[in-house]
């Protein structure tokens, strides 16, 4: 038989009563070097610092019979290696229970006096985590972040300050149920200045959220200037035939006023957009708009296509609303970085859409041309006219 116990803190303190008989009766104790060292009094010395599930199958293998602990921090069920023992044990018929043990997010709760049942519950130890997308999908909850190894409360707060919500309220807690326990409140901002220690968790709340919508925001929703912005009916269109995933990586090449990018961005939380812009102009707009429906998972690229596209992460779906005469340099970098890109190209002048047509053919596309007529009401007098916008050509390209 061999018990999983949660240690909660690692403190003979915070184990629970039953996890104490279990232990101070056990003829062998597993576990980390630093949770053997704080067994309490009374527990065998036969202990061995094993936490690898091979490790852990071994030992029991060299020890058959004998009454087994093998002792975790925190508790069992949240994002303990337990998750990855128990079905190699129950696999090989060896007869096992779980006591559980305080996990960190009860101890800063408790530490500062909160309820946590509603707190989005996230693991940034020894996992790839984003902590801008989590933020963004929490739904105007609180994110708890368990950090450990080279993620720390600062390097989270560096990347949420770097994506603009620098602002955003920090609550941080150091060697949580300890006597060295420590909590620490302020920005995003301000922590990602700051060190901390290795046993750390992290909570940021008060979190702007992106405005909920269907496809397609109003055109007098966006900050406008001077610069063109691709219309409401053609976004849609566009966010259609591109096929947006909430993961992908995206790019916006000549985005102009970020209209496009916004709305990629809302529709891939979890993804990344590069909105691609030369003019000085439209780049402030970016960044306004940006803000306005907290895009933070946009990035606003300055610079001018193909150029500026060198050094951005392989795209999964292009928008390409503008090229300045560069078409087929623009597609040729988005097939070299990923030959099965999903690319829309967005074009009003004939010569435009002859370009776009022929650099996918060069890359064994077929192009798909979608020719969108949008009319608007417009007063006069008594009456109601329809007044046509410019026609839009939408090209798509399929591999035959």
């Amino acid at each position: 038989m061999i018990t999983l116990i949660g240690m909660g803190a690692g403190t003979p303190e915070s184990l629970t009563t039953q996890g104490l008989a279990v232990l101070q009766n056990a003829e062998l104790i597993l576990g980390a070097k630093r949770l053997l060292e704080q067994l309490p009094q009374g527990c065998t010395e036969n202990r061995k610092a094993l936490y690898q599930p091979k490790e852990i199958l071994a030992a029991l293998a060299a020890n058959p019979g004998a009454e087994t602990a093998l002792v975790y921090s925190g508790d069992t069920g949240f994002y303990s290696g337990a998750a990855q023992l128990l079905p190699m044990l129950r696999a090989f018929g060896i007869s096992c229970r779980v006591l559980p043990g305080l996990s960190s997010v009860q101890l800063l709760a408790a530490a500062v006096g909160r309820p946590w049942q509603d707190w989005k519950l996230v693991s940034a130890h020894g996992c790839t985590c984003d902590p801008v997308a989590e933020c963004l999908t929490a739904g105007g909850r609180p994110v708890f972040f368990l950090t450990g190894g080279t993620e720390t409360p600062a390097t989270l707060c560096a990347a949420l300050t770097a994506a603009g919500l620098g602002d955003a309220h920090a609550l941080a807690g150091e060697n949580l149920g300890r006597a060295e326990e420590k909590i620490f409140f302020g920005t995003a901002q301000e922590f990602a200045q700051k060190q901390f220690a290795s046993l750390s968790v992290l909570l940021i709340e008060h979190l702007p959220q992106p405005p909920r919508r269907a496809s397609g925001f109003p055109d007098e929703a966006f900050i406008r200037g001077e610069v063109p912005m691709t219309k409401q009916e053609v976004r849609a269109a566009a966010l259609a035939k591109l096929a947006v995933k909430p993961t992908d990586i995206l790019w916006d090449v000549g985005a102009g006023t970020g209209s496009v990018s916004v709305e990629l961005a809302l529709a891939a939380p979890r993804g990344r957009v590069c909105a691609v812009e030369c003019a000085p102009e439209a780049c402030a707009l970016i960044r306004q708009n940006r803000e306005k429906f907290h895009a933070y998972n946009l990035t606003l690229v300055e610079g001018r296509a193909p150029a500026a596209l060198a050094d951005l992460p392989a795209p999964d779906a292009v928008f390409i609303g503008g090229t300045k005469g560069g078409m087929e340099a623009v597609v040729d970098t988005v097939l070299e970085k990923n030959p099965n890109a999903r690319v829309c190209i967005s074009a009003i002048a004939l010569e435009t859409l002859s370009a776009a047509i022929a650099a996918l053919t060069a890359h064994g596309l077929s192009a798909e041309v979608t020719q969108i007529a949008v009319s608007r009401t417009k007063p006069a007098g008594r009456l109601h006219l329809l007044m046509a916008n410019n026609p839009i050509f939408l090209i798509t390209g399929e591999r035959e």
